[in-house]
């Protein structure tokens, strides 16, 4: 009897201490954001229930582990207008006492996504409320607490602030991916043992799996994860619950995991452990292969499509000759510089652009119609120079070390449209690296690119192999200004594809005045005086290039008959029916990618292989950037694009190289 009083009183006690609480300021601040203020009528946009903890205090994933409750919502909406499931981010493990708690000790936002029904008119009202309730918990004590969060939200184009669009990519991105695979389950006694499709190369970190059910495994007892080959085995301790069909996140690393399916069926020997400690043991390995596919991948851009232009410059600095050999040395010395610190300032920028929560990768800049539009403007620059309408004092006689640098940053720059093979998988683990580590590895790609150049600059027998100055380089200039003009013309269409027509009209006005200044130049000579005329010419291209309109996210591109546009939620559809896919991720500035198209995926033998087995093609388009797409390709371990997938029922995904042929192609019909 006197224990049910100390129950009763501890009852009452709680109650009071809730009432109190709920006066109180919440201990978790809740608002309601929407990615887009004026939706447009017959669209879909993402919802936001950002949570803000105090410090010391937490919430709680979905499935809240032997403690705690999910966050519950009650909508209050307009007509016609619908919310769909709420959306978790991934969890964090919190043990006290014995029970485990899947919580949120940081800021952390629930998405909703939010259909807007068709046919509303521009200017309609969508009041939209939200009764929520949530537990705050700190390690002693918990508080439910409640809120009443609005938004007022009117029809109209569908605009989104880049500010906004940070915030929630940051948010989609602590979202757990779709597997894309079918994993597999099986109980071993009084173990669970989880059998994760996932590529050898990416990186895991603190492997842990969340079971949406709280009967699937005993949730307090400790894991275990290994690597099996292409698959991240994870066994836990089997819970009361014998369910024939799993479902959960499986977390690999700090706010990164997949959302997986898993069925009854054959699982694999664990291997190497993964996790933390496998991280901690094999950091410097780790960084010493990721800088030598950093320096191979660099070596090989020299032969890349996407780098051709560039080697018509380096041709024409080698060709040049003559000169002492410390002068030589020199300038690859200063070639290599200019090389290496643009490679480092581009990753630089990639990882603060991933630091402010946008899943931007390799060449991430190319996605924005202006920059496209400045590489315009440089290629037709580099092309009239060959084709000598003007001369630069530094590029146009001996050897200069100014002149070097600025081809070697110019190589790198014009070098980010490709991924070879080794960089792809370098430059993906670059992202996951420490940044002094993930400065280092982009500093190898720019040494690999310049490696040719800093050899001929060190071994005589190289340089005297170099054909000797002579009338023919006039003549060799001229040729070399072709792929020039060629890529000119290319970028253009570019321009068009991602800004449309009044995009590309505004960057060849900005071409012509650049073409307009140079030509003045090159009338008046190399004197000082003579460049003046050339800063109008300067700022009508940048005034023109500023306001080159950026272009919304566009429709994935369908290149092949059959092919269907990519979603993470279409290639778990297909795959889950035992669907053999093709997978390739492309953009319309990579050139690789688009010569892989041409010579191989569109080829009719190609596709008719694929249509005889019944292989379904999803298509990526990376073109502008597709945030989704960036998180999809980091948990490949890539940060760029060409991606080429084939998933084979019942298998981990292959990934096949970065140069596609038609019999590799048909052989997977096999």
């Amino acid at each position: 009897m006197a224990a049910l009083g100390f129950r009763l009183m501890a009852m009452l006690l709680a109650l009071l201490g809730a009432g109190l609480a709920v006066a109180a300021p919440p201990h978790i601040a809740a608002t309601l954001e929407a990615e887009s203020r004026a939706p447009k009528a017959g669209s879909r946009i993402d919802l936001a229930i950002a949570f803000r903890p105090a410090p010391t205090w937490h919430g709680y994933w979905k499935n809240p582990g032997d403690a705690g409750t999910e966050t519950l919502v009650e909508w209050t909406l307009p007509a016609g207008v619908k919310a769909g499931e709420l959306r978790y981010p991934v969890p964090g493990t919190l043990l006290v006492g014995g029970i485990m708690n899947h919580v949120y000790e940081a800021p952390y936002a629930l998405l909703v996504p939010l259909d807007v029904p068709a046919g509303l008119a521009p200017g309609t009202q969508l009041p939209i409320r939200a009764k929520v309730d949530w537990l705050a918990c700190t390690r002693e004590i918990c508080v439910p607490e409640r809120a009443t969060l609005s938004l007022d939200l009117t029809v109209g184009d569908g605009a989104v602030e880049p500010a906004a669009r940070t915030r929630f990519d940051g948010w989609r991105a602590a979202l757990p991916r779709p597997l894309g695979a079918q994993a597999r389950f099986e109980r071993a006694g009084e173990t669970l043992r989880l059998a994760v499709p996932l590529p050898a190369s990416a990186a895991v970190k603190e492997p842990w799996f969340f079971p949406l059910g709280d009967d699937v495994t005993e949730q307090s007892a400790p894991q275990r994860a290994s690597r099996a080959g292409d698959a991240l085995v994870i066994e836990a301790k089997v819970g009361r619950g014998s369910p024939e069909r799993i479902e959960g996140v499986v977390r690999i690393g700090p706010d990164r995991g997949l959302a997986i399916v898993a069925v009854p069926g054959k699982v694999p020997a664990g291997g190497a452990a993964a996790g933390a400690v496998e991280s901690e043991g094999e950091g410097g390995g780790g960084l010493l292969l990721a800088l030598g596919g950093a320096l191979l991948g660099g070596l090989l851009l020299n032969v890349m499509p996407c780098v051709f232009p560039i080697l018509s410059l380096k041709a024409l600095s080698l060709a040049r000759g003559g000169g002492s050999a410390a002068a030589a040395r020199r300038e690859a010395l200063a070639y290599t510089g200019g090389a290496v610190i643009a490679c480092v300032a581009l990753g630089a920028a990639l990882l603060g652009v991933r630091a402010g929560g946008a899943a931007a990768g390799w060449a991430f800049q190319l996605t924005d119609p202006r920059m496209i539009a400045a590489l315009l403007l440089l290629s037709l620059a580099i092309a009239l120079n060959l084709a000598g309408l003007f001369e630069l004092p530094s590029l146009s006689g001996g050897l200069h070390a100014q002149g070097a640098f600025a081809t070697g940053a110019l190589a790198a720059f014009v070098a980010t449209p490709c991924t070879g093979p080794f960089m792809a998988a370098a430059l993906g683990a670059a992202l996951v690296l420490p940044w002094v580590q993930a400065l280092a590895v982009f500093a190898g790609l720019g040494l690999g690119l310049a490696l040719p150049f800093l050899l001929i600059g060190f071994v005589p027998a190289l340089r005297r192999a170099l054909p000797k100055p002579g009338p023919w380089m006039a003549t060799m200039r001229h040729i070399l200004s072709v792929p020039m003009f060629v890529t000119a013309l290319a970028l253009a269409w570019l321009l068009g594809r991602q800004a449309g027509a009044d995009g590309m009209a505004m960057g060849l006005a900005a071409a012509l005045a650049l073409a307009l200044g140079l030509w003045w130049v090159g009338q008046r000579g190399l004197g000082v005086r003579a460049w003046l005329p050339l800063a109008p010419a300067l700022a009508v291209s940048a005034a023109l290039i500023l306001t080159v309109p950026r272009a919304g996210p566009a429709e994935a591109a369908v290149a092949s008959a059959g092919s269907e546009p990519f979603s993470e939620a279409k290639l778990a559809a297909l795959t889950g029916a035992g669907t053999p896919v093709f997978v390739y991720f492309t953009a319309d500035w990579c050139l690789t990618c688009k010569v892989n198209e041409k010579a191989a995926i569109e080829r009719s033998i190609v596709r008719d292989a694929f249509a005889a087995k019944g292989i379904k093609v999803l298509v990526g388009d990376w073109t502008q950037g597709d945030a989704a797409i960036g998180r999809f390709l980091e948990s490949q371990g890539r940060s760029g694009v060409p991606l080429y997938l084939f998933y084979a029922p019942g298998r981990a995904p292959q990934v096949l190289p970065q140069l596609l042929t038609p019999g590799l192609l048909t052989g997977l019909a096999v």
